[in-house]
């Protein structure tokens, strides 16, 4: 099977295997967190709802950073109610996956108007599916796009949105709201967890970690980092992603070298190490292992 093959199935199976444990698990809920005044972290507790999202209310208008998978959709309104009853009037998406784009249609039947990297809405028009495998429709499309970064000035804040190449996918857009030193990494952070790289849709390695390097050259100690996945994170939860990512691609680029192939490799299980503290349910300590093999072929 084709390398792109096999990591478009990859993809496929981590939305389907999110939606699962979605499904498990009882007294699924949203939950929100007041990160600084009139801004908030969204997350699920009871299950997985979708990504880590984010919530700017104020006088100018609510910006809602990605919006969970399309099933949970009643419980992300429910968390928005409890903090305000405006509507969304943008809704910014950082990148292509359901489990972070899952209800753009509904919000966007609200009036919502949805902002992303442009390569987010050349992919969604070239069929990308959503989680329940159907074909993204026009409402779920973004209307403004950018192709390196923009700036918006609402609610007293000065958030800055910049795209990092070539990453988790090739549309990835991280949010720096620069007075409250606040930074939404969309999926360009698992914190405490094995990435998952999109090899087949843009994503690589050396990307990733360029991009993790970026979103640290923006931090300090003060810093709240609200990753894709994972707790809330800081300036050290980042680095040990960066230290982490770079010994990896440091040992299985020396054993690519010496001719293994990848299920030898996956064989001498070289990412042991790493294993009790950032294996999880979906990217495995094999699967990290192949996954970083593949992108360095």
């Amino acid at each position: 099977m084709k390398l792109v093959n096999k990591v478009a199935i990859l993809a496929t199976v981590f939305t389907a295997s999110l939606s699962v444990i979605a499904e498990e698990k009882s007294e699924l809920r949203v939950v929100t967190t007041e990160v600084a005044p009139k801004l908030y972290m969204l997350e699920g507790a009871g299950g997985f709802v979708g990504g880590n999202m984010m919530l700017s209310i104020g006088e100018d208008g609510v910006v809602l950073i990605d919006d969970a998978l399309s099933s949970n959709l009643s419980l992300l309104k429910t968390a928005i109610k409890s903090v305000t009853d405006q509507p969304i009037d943008y809704l910014i998406n950082t990148h292509f996956h359901a489990d972070h784009i899952g209800n753009n249609e509904a919000f966007s039947k609200e009036g919502s108007h949805i902002v992303a990297h442009e390569n987010i809405r050349h992919r969604l028009l070239k069929g990308a599916a959503s989680s329940d495998n159907k074909k993204v429709v026009k409402g779920s499309l973004p209307v403004i796009t950018f192709s390196h970064a923009m700036d918006f000035h609402l609610n007293g804040d000065d958030m800055h949105i910049f795209h990092v190449k070539n990453a988790h996918t090739d549309g990835d857009a991280v949010i720096h709201i620069e007075n409250e030193n606040i930074i939404h990494t969309g999926d360009t952070m698992f914190n405490g967890m094995f990435p998952y790289i999109d090899l087949a849709n843009g994503g690589s390695l050396d990307g990733y970690i360029n991009a993790q390097k970026t979103i640290l050259a923006l931090s300090d100690e003060q810093t709240k980092i609200i990753p894709g996945h994972g707790p809330i994170a800081n300036k050290q939860d980042l680095q040990a992603s960066i230290d982490m990512l770079e010994d990896t691609k440091q040992i299985i680029t020396k054993l690519i070298a010496s001719g293994k192939s990848e299920d030898e490799i996956v064989k001498l299980n070289p990412l042991s190490i790493y294993h009790d503290k950032w294996n999880w349910g979906f990217i495995t300590t094999e699967r990290m292992t192949r996954q970083i093999v593949q992108g360095l072929h």
